[in-house]
């Protein structure tokens, strides 16, 4: 018997049972179960929940994860009508929030029918880093010698690291040092910049950074720091271009019609809002984000490595945080462009990307991407949604789309089935009224009035 089951087996029934579980990675799942309901007293169809697996078996999430209970599933969805590059895509998109897909989607239709997508990656690097500490001020210069002496034998080193990796045409490409003689301990880091090919490349790059430590050490007498990756990844930076005919943008409604020039000419406005408060710049990148993570997460990628780089890169060439896309109207044709340059790591192959059956059905439906094709297609997905999101802003409001999204789970949560909840929905919308309490009211008016259900019915 564990030490877990020794101390926990049964919980006192007034003193909340001691969150120090001894032993807890050792249990069956089932046990795991036992000692969760004994510390939460959580009822038992509660705990049936972690029950369902779905596409994701536990025996991989164990490995996954430690002391694993089970999965917690997203809605995956298809964004539709991208076109990237002259080929047809629909993305795979994991994401808990209304209207996202739907957004992008729309979006995506207006840039197929302008000529569609160019995306391409700028570089293909991603950066690996060690601190050197204990080097007086004075010695920078000598240790900036040493290293550019030793250069082709340090990556040399390096790639002796992952012999297959080189093979596949990757590899240690470069090396820099970077200085910090005003930090409040002045220290010096090297840059080992690798091509990772289609991995996403974290372990090779901190496997290449603790070898070449140990190099760097003996030749400059540095004492040696952090060993790691760098999710600032700005040596694998993707671009992508989106060309809309104005005319797809026009808001066109009894109440309240808007020229798709006027449109186009407030969405820059929106934008250069954006690239100079960074206030309104974090909102309008987290849209960006709307359309990258979900493609991240359905592809078994780190969406934290690839948001944190993103976000970090936002203020990175110009020391403040500005728009990640850039929105301006073609003076010869008039029409709506728009860039974005960001930072992706990605991988498709190795990790979770190789081991979660819903990230190879997701990279399947894709056409089996390498890396780089990948984070084309995610550019382009964040470019969308970032249009999406200007375009509501700048007409009707980002809550009305939303709203209508959102009422299809209010009318659920308040009980509604089957044609019930569209019906509650639309209602709801109608009313302007998109509340809990309102879902409710009306879901009881629909079920107390036979000549509604009849409508219904017929519809």
């Amino acid at each position: 018997m564990s030490d877990f089951k020794k101390n926990h087996s049964a919980p006192h029934p007034v003193t909340k049972v001691s969150s120090r579980l001894t032993g807890f990675y050792k249990l069956s799942r089932g046990e795991r179960l036992d000692a969760l309901k004994a510390f939460t007293d959580l009822p038992v169809d509660q705990l049936r929940l972690l029950g369902h697996d779905g596409a994701l078996p536990f025996e991989l999430a164990d490995l996954f994860v430690e002391n694993a209970l089970g999965s917690f599933p997203l809605p995956l969805g298809l964004a539709t009508n991208f076109f990237v590059n002259g080929s047809d895509y629909v993305v795979p998109m994991a994401v808990e929030e209304s209207s996202v897909i739907a957004a992008a989607s729309n979006a995506a239709k207006w840039v197929y029918e302008s000529g569609g997508f160019q995306a391409h990656a700028l570089n293909n690097q991603m950066i690996g880093q060690i601190q050197l500490l204990d080097i007086a001020v004075a010695d920078f210069e000598k240790v900036k010698k040493i290293i550019s002496e030793n250069k082709i034998k340090l990556l040399q080193i390096a790639n002796e690291t992952h012999p297959r990796l080189l093979m596949r045409g990757g590899g240690a490409r470069d090396l820099e040092l970077r200085l910090f003689p005003e930090a409040k301990i002045p220290f010096m880091v090297l840059h080992i910049y690798m091509d990772t090919k289609d991995a996403m490349g974290a372990n090779l790059v901190n496997t290449v950074c603790e070898r070449l430590s140990v190099e760097v050490a003996a030749l400059t007498s540095a004492r040696i720091g952090l060993r790691i990756l760098s999710n600032l990844a700005d040596r694998k930076l993707f671009f992508a271009r989106a060309r809309v005919q104005t005319h797809f943008l026009a808001l066109k409604e009894k109440s309240n019609e808007i020229s798709g020039e006027d449109v186009a000419k407030r969405i820059v406005e929106a934008f250069v809002f954006a690239d100079n408060d960074p206030y309104r710049a974090t909102t309008h990148n987290k849209g960006v984000m709307n359309g990258v993570d979900p493609v991240v997460i359905a592809t078994g990628n780190d969406w934290r490595a690839v948001s944190s780089g993103a976000h970090a890169y936002a203020s990175h060439t110009s020391g403040r945080y500005r728009s990640l896309t850039e929105w301006k109207i073609d003076s010869q044709t008039g029409d709506l462009i728009g860039e974005i340059t960001i930072p992706l790591q990605l991988g498709t192959v190795g990790g979770v990307t190789r081991l979660h059956p819903m990230a190879q059905l997701s990279l399947q439906i894709l056409g089996n991407p390498s890396s780089e094709e990948l984070g084309c297609v995610m550019a382009c997905t964040g470019l969308a949604s970032n249009l999406a999101a200007l375009r509501a802003l700048v007409t009707t409001g980002i809550q009305r789309g939303h709203m209508k999204l959102h009422a299809k789970n209010l009318a659920l949560s308040a009980g509604a089935r089957g044609a019930e909840i569209e019906w509650v929905a639309l209602r709801m919308v109608r009313d302007s009224k998109v509340t809990a309490s309102h879902a409710e009211a009306v879901l009881s008016q629909l079920r107390h009035h036979p000549e509604i259900n009849h409508e219904l019915s017929d519809n």
